[in-house]
């Protein structure tokens, strides 16, 4: 069987800071190759809605697979289908990932039967069955499995991530990717999983609260493939077992593989292993991300971060004798008035980390979703980015806009811009002699993408399909197991 799978287009966020590596949709693609099915890969990171089309007319897959990891790629993933149901009308069209795990029913119902099941759960232990049992209505009794006839048993997570292998081969125009001035990145996962339950993230929800490690030898046999001189770490949370990222390190270490990396993790793990994470340092690690989150202890006892202000500042400057540069994130609440926004400016300009700002957004998966107090103002799938507010907003939304731009752009002026070219002018220089301006592009386009009138425009743009309302107006949690996707 000819098997396509397909990744969608950036979102607003990924059009200046990152562009990476699907590797999620690789692991897929390789459960599914190994199969002996004929597979091919088409990231719309890097390609384009033509090209889509082409290839779909040129290849004639048996399959089109869509991945759907952020709710607000929904609209369109279900465009995509519908449009590929019209070419192909007796191929067979499916989605999955990470978002599309908490919503199946609403995308197969906005499809109009244009897509054919949506698969729930980790893909790679599901996707080959699915494919196996074609043609026939059989795959719809299998697990993760929904149809517009129903759903299949709860998934299962995978048994053992050693044996998960990304088909990096299928991905083409690899010198895209890029993390920063890691240009180009290539990805890796060690570790799969988040053992927290933060209030805003639906990582522990997908994956039961589980952490899975590869074996030393096998993340570094992986490790070994990459051609990439720069890798992000994939990890929601790296290194939560030190013993296991000593254990990784040394397999690297004896393979004498050499990279720079960037990685995420919290700062209480930071601070109870910066032996490791000095380890990591002499082994190439660049950068750190933290998800510091808020700078107040009741916002980060609503988050439920389990840490504190002055641990969190205590992990900065860990990080900061160890040598290498950290990138945080701030979440700004709808709520703020403007003082807010000045005492995040004023913090981040009087820090040498880069600073980051997303807009606490309840999605499908969190449990803001589930128990939020604030009604929606918009069900607009493209909203739920983290970069527009969806609940109502203290300051007008235009000038809620300014002040979230105005305060992102402390970034622009501490990291891109004229200054920063000029710092950074050797090394843009040396990656533009190498073929690499994804780096270089990304200086100038804050201005462009980041823009409050863009922001605010779009709340008002046509919406052809609506978010399904959360059950009871969030006043109640999901009940027990109901919260995971995964059978425990």
């Amino acid at each position: 069987m000819k098997v396509l799978f397909v990744h969608p287009s950036p979102l607003m966020y990924a059009e200046i800071y990152l562009r990476l590596e699907p590797i999620g949709l690789e692991l897929v693609a390789e459960s599914v190759r190994r199969r002996g099915h004929d597979v091919r890969l088409l990231d719309l990171q890097v390609f384009t809605h033509k090209d889509y089309f082409h290839e779909l007319r040129m290849f004639r897959p048996d399959a089109v697979g869509f991945c759907l990891n952020y709710l607000a790629n929904a609209p369109e993933v279900i465009d995509l289908a519908v449009s590929t149901k019209h070419i192909l009308p007796d191929s067979f069209v499916f989605v999955g990932g990470h978002s599309a795990s908490f919503i199946p029913e609403s995308i197969l119902e906005h499809a109009k039967g244009s897509i054919d099941c949506v698969l729930v759960g980790e893909g790679e232990p599901i996707t080959p069955g699915v494919l196996d049992a074609l043609p026939g209505s059989s795959f719809e009794k299998l697990p993760g499995v929904v149809t517009l006839n129903g759903r299949g048993p709860r998934p299962e997570l995978v048994s053992d991530i050693d044996e998960l292998k990304p088909a990096r081969d299928l991905t083409r125009r690899r010198n895209r990717y890029f993390i920063g001035e890691l240009d180009p990145c290539a990805s890796v996962e060690f570790a799969r999983g988040c053992p927290w339950d933060c209030s805003f993230c639906s990582a522990w929800t997908f994956y039961n609260r589980t952490y899975r490690m590869a074996a030393p030898e096998a993340a570094a046999e992986n490790l070994a493939t990459i051609r990439e001189p720069n890798v992000f770490i994939n990890d929601d949370v790296a290194f939560v077992h030190p013993e296991r990222g000593y254990e990784i390190a040394a397999a690297i270490e004896k393979r004498k593989i050499r990279k720079r990396y960037y990685l995420e993790t919290r700062a209480d793990v930071l601070l109870r292993n910066q032996d490791l994470f000095a380890y990591w340092k002499k082994l190439g690690l660049t950068y750190m991300f933290l998800g510091i989150e808020a700078l107040d202890g009741e916002t980060l006892k609503l988050f439920r971060k389990r840490t504190n202000p002055g641990k969190n500042f205590e992990a900065l400057e860990a990080a900061r004798k160890i040598g290498v540069m950290v990138a945080v994130n701030i979440i700004a609440d709808p709520d703020w008035d403007e003082s807010r926004f000045e005492a995040v400016r004023n913090w981040a300009l009087s820090v040498p980390e880069i600073v980051h700002l997303t807009v606490n957004t309840p999605y499908p998966g969190t449990e803001i979703w589930s128990t939020g107090p604030r009604k929606l103002t918009t069900l607009d799938y493209r909203l739920f980015d983290v970069q527009h507010a969806v609940v109502p907003t203290r300051l007008p939304l235009k000038k809620f806009y300014e002040e979230l731009v105005k305060t992102q752009s402390v970034l622009n002026r501490k990291f891109l811009g004229l200054r920063a070219l000029i710092y950074v002018f050797g090394l843009t220089a040396s990656l533009a002699l190498n073929g690499q301006t994804n780096f270089l592009k990304m200086l100038w386009k804050f201005n462009r993408v980041y823009n409050p009138d863009r922001q605010f425009a779009e709340h008002g743009r046509e919406i052809k399909y609506s978010l399904a309302p959360r059950p009871n107006g969030g006043a109640h949690p999901p009940s027990g197991e109901a919260l995971f996707i995964h059978k425990a």
